[in-house]
């Protein structure tokens, strides 16, 4: 299994504000890990690998500081990585230089006016193409930033990543508030960190929470070990309990509980999944991100149609994809409301998703921002366009499992973005 995509960039940008030596083990090692570990160096941090088997990689970070990077010489490259983007864009909002953030054409199409608005309001200067709207994105930082009490637009732990980490370098307390409470890896890998940061119900939205730090704190270097990344797992759990004659275990999976919605939606449709707990990290050496871990075994399973609400699909955003496989051999229709935040990814993925799984002989209607998916379906090998997209071109090839007949992915190569060796993995259980 890869490392974590979501802790790993997270480590690495940390370990550029931390003064000193960084360990990072069993990191991610797609291409948009990579992104961020190559705009780490070149903000002045010194970046080594020191192992790699094609999956994951360790990482030593020696960094001078957030006092000491410097201003890059050139554009920021963040391929196709939008959490390389939006987090940076927090961390340069504090710092007392100008950068500029750009990516690939997919990239250029995600949308940055949902952090632009809270980091000027902190005192940064930030300008991008098309009003404001889309990226390139130039930031000029400020030191110290105004600490700010902000409810974002729309809930996303990108948003809320970079306001935290903007929120170091600002004077006083600084909260933002969620409508629904998203991944919280930020928020537990800065405590591990020595950087407090409080959560607390927001009682005027229901489910929703207040995070808040007080800036000025210095982010201690640490030694850190990656879990296995639960949104690569998805694929497994679904591939197992969706064919007629399969059992798979999937070893040391991060189960964060504001990350393992996927695995508690399976187990409601019916699926066999057994959880063996594994040592919680933040009982091991001091300075771990606290992420709880399992080895997960999955069975083939009778699964059952669901309706997943506004929340639940946040809780379970980037596997929102693969659910919708899954959907396709439950009994009866499953239905997914308010996934439009699925439009604003890699690709358009509510249309992608209905497109080739159509392809292949299943029965998805769109309503707005609703997926109505009707289930028991006879998949037929077909050519399946993944529109580039990581998710999707890897939702089609477990598909392909099921499928009779030959099943193409167009794009399949785009997995490597946050699973390199894949499709080797996916011959090994096909064999």
């Amino acid at each position: 299994m890869p490392g974590d995509k979501s802790i790993s960039h997270r480590a690495l940008i940390l370990a550029a504000l931390a003064e000193g030596n960084s360990s990072i083990q069993g990191a991610g090692d797609g291409a948009d890990v990579r992104s961020t570990a190559a705009i780490v160096a070149a903000l002045g941090a010194e970046v080594e690998r020191l192992r790699d088997d094609g999956r994951i990689v360790d990482y030593r970070v020696v960094s001078p500081g957030v006092d000491g990077l410097r201003e890059p010489r050139e554009t920021l490259d963040c391929g196709n990585s939008g959490t390389s983007l939006r987090l940076f864009a927090g961390l340069l909002a504090g710092m007392p230089f100008r950068a500029t953030l750009d990516g690939d054409e997919s990239l250029r199409r995600r949308p940055v006016a949902r952090i632009i608005e809270p980091l000027r309001a902190m005192g940064a200067e930030l300008s991008a193409r098309s009003n404001d709207s889309l990226p390139p994105l130039t930031v000029s930082g400020r030191t110290p930033l105004r600490a700010i009490d902000v409810t974002t637009s729309v809930p996303s732990a990108q948003v809320k990543s970079a306001i935290l980490l903007a929120a170091l370098r600002a004077e006083g307390r600084s909260t933002v508030r969620e409508s629904v409470g998203t991944r919280d890896h930020t928020e537990r890998m800065l405590r591990a960190r020595g950087v407090p940061v409080e959560r607390q119900s927001d009682e005027g939205s229901g489910e929703g929470v207040a995070w808040s730090l007080t800036g000025g704190l210095r982010v201690r270097a640490v030694d850190e070990r990656i879990p296995g990344d639960v949104s690569a797992a998805a694929f497994w759990l679904v591939a197992a309990a969706i064919h007629p004659d399969a059992e798979l275990t999937v070893r040391s999976v991060g189960v964060n509980p504001t990350r393992r919605a996927v695995i508690d939606l399976l187990r409601r449709m019916g699926a066999r999944i057994e959880e063996t707990p594994l040592l919680a990290r933040a009982d091991q050496a001091d300075g771990d991100s606290g992420e709880p871990m399992a080895d997960l075994r999955v069975r083939s399973s009778r699964l059952e149609a669901i309706e997943i609400a506004p929340a639940e699909v946040a809780a379970s955003i980037d596997e929102i994809p693969v659910l919708c496989l899954a959907a396709t051999q439950a009994a009866g229709t499953t239905v997914i409301r308010g996934a439009g935040e699925l439009r604003k990814k890699e690709s358009d993925r509510i249309a992608g998703i209905a497109t080739g799984l159509a392809a292949l002989g299943a029965h998805v209607q769109v309503e707005g921002d609703d997926l109505h998916i009707s289930g028991e379906a006879r998949l037929n090998g077909a050519p399946a366009d993944s529109l580039d997209d990581h998710r999707l071109a890897m939702t089609f090839a477990v598909a392909g499992l099921l499928a009779d007949g030959e099943t193409a992915v167009m794009g399949a190569d785009s997995a490597t973005i946050s699973y390199p060796g894949f499709l080797a993995d996916l011959e090994g259980v096909r064999a």
